[in-house]
């Protein structure tokens, strides 16, 4: 945030000023819930009572229901909640700690003979139970050689903690799982360039509104309130660029970013021509064919009907 928007602060951990919000976001790239939040928090404050109608919502359609979490998370509230759903399983990486240092030491230790050049991956199924945990936990430790940024000198290493059973997901497969989260911060910074969203709304006074002087007294607003709309609001329109990007792959046989079918067919030259009660679009030809092809995948999944009767809208309240 560039200025004193009521709610935004300084994050130590990020160096800036600025909020932060919480997402719930699924793996095809759908966001589920937003919750703007003050910059200073801490990372899972309010994260449980955020994530669990979603979580549960999803438990209720699918006989399993996967949830990445990052490492601020891993509470004894928050994992235990999602212990008690049956059809949830989950797995978070845990923050460095000297317990789990401890727990490490004995398997960092490099075979002997001369290591490989693209370097190796060694995990180790344990279990531990922190202080403020009520019961021991399934925990996979990750052992990495990086040849290429520490010269086969160190070993690093990190932890994933799941309530998965060994049998139900072995621990590459685990791992395999946690790094598809990287899918999910990529997709963060798709949708912020591709709708660039701006929270700027403050409290200030107005004097002057589009070169003409206010003369009635201004009323403040909840600029919290409205910069969270606007957070939603930007997820609302990302979700529909990723719906309509997915329908025109039906067609093209070709994945679009929501940039770049917001690039290719939102952002068109186009004609508007009024004839009688109809209205007519002439689309430019270099986009014809994808406005066309988009618009069999629309018209297939829901068929225009035309204008309601008076008789089918809703009554006011």
């Amino acid at each position: 945030m560039h200025g004193k928007q009521p709610g935004s602060a300084y994050n130590g951990h990020y160096g800036v000023r600025c909020y932060h919000p919480l997402l719930l976001r699924e793996s095809e790239g759908c966001f589920l819930a937003a919750q703007l939040r003050a910059g200073n928090v801490h990372t899972a404050e309010g994260a449980l009572d955020f994530a669990l109608p979603g979580i549960r919502e999803a438990a209720e359609r699918a006989a399993r229901v996967w949830l990445r979490i990052d490492a601020g998370f891993p509470s004894e509230g928050f994992l235990s909640a999602l212990e008690a759903l049956p059809a949830v399983r989950y797995v978070a990486r845990l923050k460095s700690k000297a317990a789990l240092a401890r727990l490490a030491a004995p398997h960092l230790r490099r075979p002997p003979g001369r290591p490989p050049a693209e370097g190796r991956v060694w995990l180790h199924d344990l279990s531990y139970r922190a202080k403020s945990w009520s019961r021991a936990r399934r925990v996979v430790l990750v052992v990495l050689e990086r040849p290429d940024l520490q010269q086969h000198l160190f070993l690093d290493h990190f932890f994933l903690v799941t309530n998965a059973l060994p049998e139900e997901l072995p621990p590459g497969g685990l791992l395999a799982h946690y790094r598809e989260r990287g899918s999910a911060e990529k997709d963060f910074g798709a949708w912020q360039q591709a709708l660039a969203p701006h929270l700027s709304s403050s409290p200030r006074p107005k004097r002057h509104y589009r070169g003409r002087r206010v003369r009635t007294e201004y009323e403040p607003l909840d600029s919290f309130a409205l910069n969270e709309a606007r957070l939603r609001l930007s997820l609302l329109a990302a979700n529909l660029l990723w719906a309509a990007s997915r329908l025109l792959e039906r067609q093209q046989q070709r994945v679009l970013s929501r940039e770049r079918f917001r690039a290719l067919v939102l952002k068109v030259g186009a004609r508007v021509l009024l004839s009688g009660r109809r209205i007519r679009v002439g689309i430019d030809a270099a986009r014809a064919g994808l406005w066309q092809a988009f618009w069999q995948e629309l018209e297939r999944f829901y068929p225009s009907r035309g204008s309601p009767s008076p008789l089918a809208l809703p009554l006011p309240a």
